[in-house]
């Protein structure tokens, strides 16, 4: 389904054919057979099935909405109570106050223990509104401001829409029926499932969908020219970066005079840039170097540990003479290792090995930043797979073994891929459908009989139906984002970035197809799969009316995601217990360093833009679901804030590229939004409200269209009048030629930087790079946001 999805629209990098035919399907389902002969149905078609099934569908119950709330209310508070607690005991100051103590920040705790110590304390959250923009930008980087301002706009947009849905549209439902509701513990008759069909009140439905579309859209071009601009100051902010004076070219041709690819690197932008063009660095297959490199770090760090171990016991008397001896011959047995070891890696980086093991791959350094813009975004040979360019990314975002990857092997690499996430998204649809036939306990009671037994113990029902189903599915979409950006690596990407917002997507697009799409076909069309069979004409109306069916579970899967999902990232159980095991085990008497994570953007952009799209599509339909969008964006903001302050790190800084992603994942909502409206008017037999929107469906993909044009090309592109301007910029403030020195040497292989073979070495898991690695990140053992 997800893979369907991805060819639906042409949003930048993302497009789709599926939901094309959706589109169609859902604006051909809106007719009546008797008013447009142009569209031909079968004789036997008949609108009453249509209609028992939205009389018939699944209703939403208060008592089972009211309990949902009240767990997820409870079990958030317990959390943050915790967590504050926690956070201010000088023992989870690695876990809690990460980031500052990577700074070395002073932590200031009271020395002395008291009862303020055990009592929970909300001043975390009084923090929030001192942090700045500016202020997140100077120490996080752009990339962090995009994410922060990506809830912005969600609380922007869904206050305003639920200010119109609970003013105007929920009145106008409760009063769209004529007949008395048949219960009056069901929502339903605050949805659009209550407004009678053929009922002129539906044209109120079509003027607050007009005004919502349009208000999005205008939030969505304020927000993209807004940090468009951002990101021209940042990167002249930025300008003393190496990777502004530096070129990545891949697929050189290997010189048969000499045997090597660094000549031709050379003689070639020696001959065709003469003026702009300043060095070069080749790189090497250095896989038996790291691997050297890897055996050196582990003898160091032996070498001091019995080093540490010989000095405590000497300090305790507690050293007899044989265990001295014995380590002492271990000791030197170690050095002696150590030297050979020395020896070998001067042996690898010797000139001749080198040359052996060039990869027809270097980084390029020009004189200016104009020089090096022009040479990234042209051609530089008639075959195009030959002398490849492109803007490199920072030296610390730099995947070094993806570049030993010819590039002719990259699109190999990624039907690899796909395939794989096709496979994850096949397994995934089983669980998914099981967790809707517990939703469901007419279908729970015929699955499994003793389950009527629930309804002897008091509001048990309502917690198995309404809260356990999301805490199921959110348990099972934990490990996507994790699976995914593990499947991203054998992509061949060349910076960890550029594999994050890869991941980003897919994460998006897998849950779009998996979480929403599959929820409401398992929840609302599978006991009428067969007759779908028979009768598949009717298929794109009950796909607009499930929609309005699956309200309720999906408002138990934002309560669940957002208040115990955010309460759970601000917590940390995972890395508790890691810690927790690692102090009383195998790191017991040492030094304990800070547990030092990159901010996960794949993890966490797929969820909260998930939670958006299924407010903008429910915003007309049902419009209490608003206010739950409102306070889980809140509670997001406030945790994030302070995960941003105090937790995690920038390890690359993209200057802004994850906007344009979050901006097709808005628009791809939008446009879902319109489409499930044309099908709803359809089934309400309101014809005339499906053909105008079918305009504004338009109106909204040209304006996808015009931002494309507008705004995508300075986000993927340097310009050569902003790189000229910050070439006068540097030349009048004297910065030119250290920032030119500094380029120079910027990108030179791990395997060939100085070892320091004096110094004991020890691993350390929390560094940033094994961080951002699948398997440091799986520790943490929390819902994904």
């Amino acid at each position: 389904m997800s893979c369907n999805l991805r060819q639906a629209f042409s949003f930048g990098h993302v497009s789709s054919k599926a939901a094309t035919s959706l589109s169609l399907s859902l604006f051909l389902s809106h007719t009546s057979p008797h008013q447009y002969n142009c569209f031909h149905f079968p004789t036997s078609f008949s609108w009453k099935p249509i209609n028992h099934f939205i009389l018939e569908s699944p209703q939403m119950k208060l008592e089972s909405l009211v309990v949902s709330a009240s767990i997820n209310i409870g079990v958030a508070l317990f959390l943050l109570s915790l967590f504050s607690i926690l956070k201010k005991q000088p023992h989870y100051a690695p876990i809690y106050y990460a980031r500052r103590l990577s700074l070395n920040h002073h932590i200031r705790f009271h020395n002395w223990f008291s009862l303020r110590r055990l009592l929970p304390s909300w001043k975390w959250i009084s923090r929030v509104r001192h942090v700045t923009e500016d202020y997140i930008l100077e120490t996080g980087g752009l990339d962090l401001l995009v994410f922060v301002r990506m809830f912005k706009f969600g609380l922007h947009f869904f206050i305003v829409c639920s200010a119109v849905g609970l003013i105007i549209l929920l009145p106008v439902n409760r009063t769209g029926n004529d007949n008395p509701p048949g219960d009056s513990r069901s929502l339903d008759t605050f949805t659009i499932s209550n407004i009678s069909e053929g009922s002129d009140k539906l044209w109120v439905h079509f003027s607050c969908l007009c005004f919502i579309s349009g208000y999005g859209l205008y939030l969505l071009y304020k927000e993209y020219d807004h940090i468009l601009s951002r990101r021209i100051h940042q990167l002249r902010r930025l300008r003393h970066r190496p990777d502004q004076f530096t070129v990545l070219v891949r697929e050189i041709p290997f010189c048969d005079e000499h045997k090597t690819h660094g000549c031709c690197v050379n003689h070639f932008f020696s001959k065709y840039h003469p003026y702009t063009y300043q060095s070069y660095q080749i790189l090497y297959d250095g896989k038996d170097l790291e691997h050297l490199l890897k055996k050196v770090k582990t003898i160091l760090s032996q070498i001091g540990y019995l080093k540490q171990r010989a000095t405590i016991d000497n300090q305790n008397n507690r050293s007899s003479l044989t265990t001295a001896l014995r380590e002492d011959a271990k000791l030197e047995e170690l050095e002696a290792l150590l030297q050979e070891m020395r020896d070998q890696i001067k042996s690898e980086r010797s000139k001749k090995m080198l040359e052996e093991k060039e990869l027809p791959v270097a980084f390029v350094t020009f004189r200016s930043r104009w020089g090096a813009a022009l040479a990234a975004q042209s051609q530089q040979h008639p075959h195009p797979l030959q002398w490849i360019t492109e803007t490199p990314p920072e030296p610390r975002d730099v995947l070094w073994r993806s570049l030993a990857i010819p590039s002719r092997h990259l699109p190999f690499h990624k039907i690899a891929v796909y395939v794989s996430v096709f496979l994850l998204t096949i397994f995934f649809a089983i669980p998914v459908t099981a967790v809707q036939g517990i939703a469901k306990y007419e279908r729970l009671k015929k699955w499994f009989p003793a389950a009527t037994a629930m309804e002897l113990i008091p509001g048990l029902r309502s917690v198995i139906t309404g809260y356990v189903p999301s805490v199921i599915l959110n348990g099972f979409i934990l490990i996507i984002p994790y699976a995914i950006i593990g499947m991203e690596k054998m992509a061949g990407y060349i910076s960890r970035s550029r594999k994050d917002i890869k991941a980003c997507n897919m994460v998006f697009f897998f849950l779009v197809g998996n979480v929403f799409f599959l929820s409401l076909l398992s929840g609302s069309l599978l006991d009428q799969i067969g007759e779908s069979f028979s009768h598949p004409s009717n298929i794109p109306n009950r796909l607009a009316r499930a929609v309005s069916a699956q309200a309720d579970f999906f408002v138990t899967y934002i309560l669940t995601n957002g208040l115990a999902g955010f309460s759970l990232e601000a917590l940390q159980p995972g890395l508790l217990i890691w810690d927790f095991l690692k102090s009383n085990t195998w790191s017991r008497g040492k030094k304990r360093s800070p547990y030092i994570y990159s901010f996960p953007y794949y993890r966490i952009v797929p969820f909260v833009s998930l939670v958006m799209m299924i407010g903008m599509i429910y915003a007309i339909v049902s419009p209490l679901l608003l206010p739950f969008i409102v306070g889980y964006l809140l509670l997001g903001y406030v945790v994030f804030i302070n995960q941003i302050q105090d937790v995690y790190i920038t390890t690359y800084e993209t200057c802004g590229q994850y906007w344009p992603c979050i901006h097709h994942y808005i628009l791809f909502a939008i446009v879902l939004m319109q489409i499930t409206m044309i099908g709803l008017f359809g089934l309400k037999s309101k014809p005339a409200a499906s053909f105008s929107t079918i305009p504004l469906l338009i109106l909204t993909i040209l304006f996808n269209e015009y931002c494309k044009i507008r705004f995508l090309p300075t986000f993927k592109n340097y310009s050569v009048k902003e790189a000229m301007k910050n070439d006068e910029l540097d030349e009048k403030q004297g910065l030119m030629v250290s920032n030119l020195e500094n380029a120079c040497h910027a990108y030179s292989p791990p395997c060939l930087l100085p070892i320091d073979f004096s110094e004991s070495i020890s691993e350390d898991p929390n560094s940033a790079e094994t961080s951002s690695t699948q398997s440091s990140s799986m520790r943490r053992l929390m819902f994904s946001v």
